[in-house]
């Protein structure tokens, strides 16, 4: 990377990026840096264009659940803020430091940006779901307004969805508007021990389909197990299940789940302390923040199938494994090469779906496609979508070149 810039405003952004833009200059989107080495190696030659001098919440309306923040604002500082208020932030932003072994701090721009969504995506919904509205400027230098501050207004909705989950590869996020949500007053987790992979999808899927608003669902098999809360999970491979609301209603719902989930093993509870502890390590990969490069890959496929993703792919490689989202999200460690090609080829015959290249070496991350298209009508409207974004090219220039598969 050569020289970085900060900006202070809006206006001093639209300059940088026009003088860039003239000149077909590559550009390398930067938040608070904490996912640093994600996907694969940016052009060595991009100037850094950070949004930490765009910090601070510029409205907050704790009675219209609406929030409005300069991109480079932590998210830590929006967290507090909204908590005064008993509010926060629904889909459980995660933090990958560990993961990734950076430091800095996150930033609201970048959480929309890669569109970071923790384990209550499956009942809340992903980042993007509550993205409202959007400033950015664009390859042209242009500022651009989208979206709005109200929740009824649909306004430029395509194109705040278009932004979010981009990667900086579209345009440069200056501010963001969101939407929060009341906190749950209280949550306990219930605990369905010694379980094997596909046991323990179908008893998430017969928990998903009480009437008791699981929030959470998550298995972690014995290899991981141990790695979660000090080691305090019963023996055994643990199926998690997170009820959370109104203190009296958690306790009735959380008694019938118990008494549901008892026919599949034995059951016992987590209290609210140890919950809260239990799905933050879930949400930041905690097991995998092993201060090593080790490949990681993040896999998103159907629920049913990602522990038949797992095993097939256990016959040919090492796999460290463990499932979120009812088991359609799987966290992937492979102890030995990268494995795309075999992933790419498991991936189809469960019937499609994503795999992200999470954290690897440089010399491995260039060797693999990212973010490939699985279709090429996906592709073909993916090159339009960034043509009429960055005509030239210079935002993030390869990130999403190398890294995924699909």
């Amino acid at each position: 990377m050569t020289e970085a810039f900060l900006p202070a405003n809006e206006t001093e952004v639209a300059s940088l990026i026009r003088n860039h833009a003239e000149r077909s200059a590559p550009l390398a989107i930067l938040g608070g840096g904490t996912r640093a080495g994600f996907g694969n190696p940016l052009t060595a030659n991009a100037t850094v264009l950070g949004t930490t001098g765009l910090s601070g919440i510029v409205a907050y309306n704790p009675a219209e659940m609406v929030l409005t923040a300069r991109a480079g604002t932590p998210v830590a500082e929006i967290e507090a803020a909204v908590a005064v208020n008993g509010q926060s932030l629904a889909f459980e932003p995660p933090d990958h430091r560990g993961m990734m072994g950076t430091s800095g701090e996150p930033t609201i721009g970048g959480l929309f940006s890669v569109n970071a969504s923790g384990p209550r995506r499956m009942t809340a919904g992903a980042a993007r779901d509550h993205l409202l509205g959007v400033r950015f400027v664009n390859g042209h230098g242009e500022i651009v307004k989208a979206g709005g501050r109200v929740m009824k207004n649909v306004t430029g909705l395509d194109l705040v969805k278009v932004l979010a989950g981009s990667y900086g590869t579209l345009g440069f996020l200056t501010e963001v508007t969101f939407k929060v949500l009341p906190a749950p007053k209280t949550a306990v987790t219930i605990v369905l021990s010694g379980l094997e992979d596909e046991q323990a999808v179908r008893a998430m899927a017969a928990a998903m389909a009480l009437s008791v608003e699981v929030s959470g669902a998550a298995h972690l098999p014995e290899s991981v197990r141990g790695r979660f809360i000090g080691g305090a999970l019963p023996d055994g491979a643990a199926t998690v299940l997170r009820i959370e609301g109104l203190e009296a209603s958690v306790s009735v719902r959380a008694d019938t789940l118990t008494a549901a989930m008892s026919a599949f093993c034995p059951v016992s509870r987590l209290e609210p302390a140890d919950t809260a502890a239990l799905w933050r390590e879930i949400r930041n990969v905690h097991p995998y923040a092993d201060g090593t490069r080790r490949a990681l890959w993040r896999v998103s496929v159907a629920p049913s199938e990602g522990w038949k993703l797992v095993a097939a792919l256990r016959l040919e490689a090492g796999v460290d494994a463990f499932y979120d989202w009812q088991g359609g999200l799987v966290w992937m460690r492979l102890e030995g090469d990268l494995e795309a090609d075999l992933l790419r080829r498991h991936i189809k015959a469960a019937g499609g779906g994503h795999a992200t290249l999470v954290r690897a070496s440089d010399a491995a991350r260039a060797q693999v496609q990212a973010f490939e298209p699985q279709s090429p009508a996906v592709a073909l409207l993916s090159q339009r979508v960034k043509e009429k974004f960055d005509p030239r090219g210079i935002f993030n220039p390869g990130r999403m070149a190398r890294g995924e598969v699909a």
